[in-house]
């Protein structure tokens, strides 16, 4: 698999790479880490995360204002340079989030916290509620900052941006990570 938008991965390729994992886009300072519920197998073949085509996030987090022009899934490491980090729940592969075990999502909420608690962001995004509400217990969450919080790191639960969720457009998830942007920035500036 080469870089760049162009690369597709063979059904050989996405058959490969159920169960692997993928390396975070982590390191000291960030402003933001999004947590994805865990990576599908277009994002394993290609080593990048977020890479389905028809996936949100990159246009998402353009559109929101976190990025100057929409990064391509193999940019992911200039994140780290905005101050945007990118992690998952569980590290396991699959085809789909929903082929992942309550148990699996409540052991990756525990390593979550202990990899937050490590890197301390200003705030850990979880992109997805039903992945969140199970990980972390809290059956009654909602779309938006948290009151609970990791050590020093503020949680907010944005909706999953799979072209899969049907419930957001991609303005309307776009919305949600601009009210994010928007409060890291006038909350968090003197940080």
């Amino acid at each position: 698999m080469g870089s760049g938008s162009s690369a597709r991965p063979s059904p050989a390729d996405l058959a490969a790479a159920q169960d692997k994992t993928l390396p975070d886009v982590i390191g000291p300072g960030l402003r933001v880490l999004f947590c994805g519920i865990n990576p599908g197998l277009w994002s394993a073949a290609t080593g990048h995360h977020f890479a389905r085509p028809g996936n949100r996030f990159w246009p998402a987090l353009h559109r929101s204002g976190f990025t100057p022009r929409q990064l391509r899934p193999d940019e992911q490491c200039e994140l780290l340079e905005l101050g945007l980090g990118v992690t998952n729940v569980v590290a396991r592969t699959t085809a789909k989030a929903d082929e992942l075990t309550a148990d699996e999502l409540r052991t990756g909420g525990r390593a979550l916290v202990d990899r937050v608690e490590r890197h301390q962001p200003l705030v850990l995004a979880v992109l997805g509620i039903g992945a969140y509400r199970t990980a972390f217990g809290h059956p009654r969450t909602t779309i938006g900052p948290q009151a609970e919080r990791i050590g020093d790191t503020a949680v907010w639960v944005l909706p999953n941006p799979s072209g899969l969720n049907a419930h957001y457009t991609l303005d309307a998830l776009a919305s949600e990570f601009r009210t994010l942007r928007e409060t890291v920035e006038s909350d968090f500036s003197a940080t």
